[in-house]
């Protein structure tokens, strides 16, 4: 059994692919076997002959999958599924865009990241120089002159120690979140950290709610498409909603749906627990209306899913200028360090 998640590209390898082959008319356990036969001895090799093994056994493709403990919880679901919905090829299509979107997000947060974290390691190595050894000498050559200089002259020489050592302290914190936001990156578990800190985050909180409003709804259309009935799907579909807010406002959804004495439909407990935003709700109710209710629902879940998007780019490609900002503000703290007690101490000199 394999150990640990596979790589989110691995993911979309393994989804697209199998979904072109069932497209073919290949069949899912021989989709399986030809995906993994001609790969060298590697994970994902492994990874799709303990699947294989799954399927020939009877065992349906989200069972097989699962069994491995390569493959996270909402993949497995989303098969599951599509697998009862007679969805499967739609549903894996789905997931590989996710995770092929997913890969290039934590490919930009690496490259965003490391050079920028590269330079505050070696900056945080001069400003310690600066604060430990050079520092020093100007402290020495104050108390050697102490009978001489000025209250102004003291004053610099206070101001240089406390910009020093605040330089070095903030330029350490930010190294340190910078390799360990590096590190994480390389790895699915920590992939996983990552996106939990991303909901916390002012600047990106909004965003991962957008992500999750895409999982649920992709979810929910799914079940819907199946003939479950609406009260059904949400329930079943609340299994795989793991964002905290969005979880507490569909719970509050479904107990409106079930409520005896005043029930209400999909489209309305939507739009009264704030799931989504007045003019997607809006289109839930048109798509109730009409019959298409899994089609809009589709269509909703790719919106919401380019928004995030949209909006995670655009605060990962900030975080490199911010960075080197904050790189010239430190140089600049760092010369002003040095500069002041010599400028205090020659001012008293002459």
């Amino acid at each position: 059994m394999a150990t640990s998640p596979l790589e989110s590209s691995a993911l979309s390898m393994f989804c697209e692919s199998v979904a072109i082959m069932l497209s073919a008319g290949i069949q899912t356990d021989e989709a399986v076997h030809m995906l993994g036969e001609n790969l060298d001895d590697t994970k994902f090799k492994r990874v799709c002959t303990e699947v294989y093994a799954g399927l020939i056994e009877g065992k349906p493709l989200a069972s097989s999958m699962e069994a491995t403990g390569a493959f996270p919880a909402y993949a497995v679901n989303m098969v599951s599924a599509g697998e009862h919905s007679g969805r499967l090829e739609n549903v894996l299509r789905s997931l590989a865009t996710y995770y092929d979107e997913e890969a290039h997000l934590f490919d930009k947060i690496r490259s965003n990241v490391g050079y920028p974290a590269a330079l505050l390691c070696i900056m945080s190595v001069v400003l310690a120089f600066t604060v430990a050894v050079i520092m020093p000498v100007f402290v020495n050559v104050f108390e050697s002159l102490s009978g001489n200089l000025t209250a102004g002259s003291f004053a610099a020489v206070n101001a240089s120690i406390v910009i020093g050592w605040a330089a070095l302290i903030i330029t350490l914190i930010c190294a340190v979140v910078a390799l360990i936001g590096f590190f994480l990156c390389r790895s699915a578990s920590g992939r996983m950290k990552v996106l939990r800190a991303f909901e916390r985050i002012p600047f990106t909180k909004q965003a991962m709610y957008q992500l999750a409003l895409s999982r649920f709804t992709s979810a929910l259309s799914t079940y819907i498409a199946s003939g479950v009935d609406t009260d059904t799907a949400l329930k079943d579909t609340l299994t795989m909603v793991e964002h905290a807010e969005l979880k507490n406002k569909l719970l509050a959804a479904h107990r409106s749906m079930i409520d005896s004495s005043a029930a209400k439909s999909l489209a309305q407990a939507i739009r009264d627990c704030d799931v989504f935003e007045p003019v997607y709700a809006r289109m839930l109710m048109i798509g109730t209306r009409s019959g298409g209710l899994d089609q809009v629902l589709d269509r909703l879940s790719i919106t919401f899913f380019d928004d995030a998007i949209v909006q995670i780019d655009g605060v990962v490609d900030s975080i490199e200028p911010a960075l080197a900002a904050f790189l010239t503000v430190a140089v600049g703290a760092t010369l002003i360090s040095v500069m002041l007690p010599l400028i205090g101490i020659m001012g008293s000199i002459g």
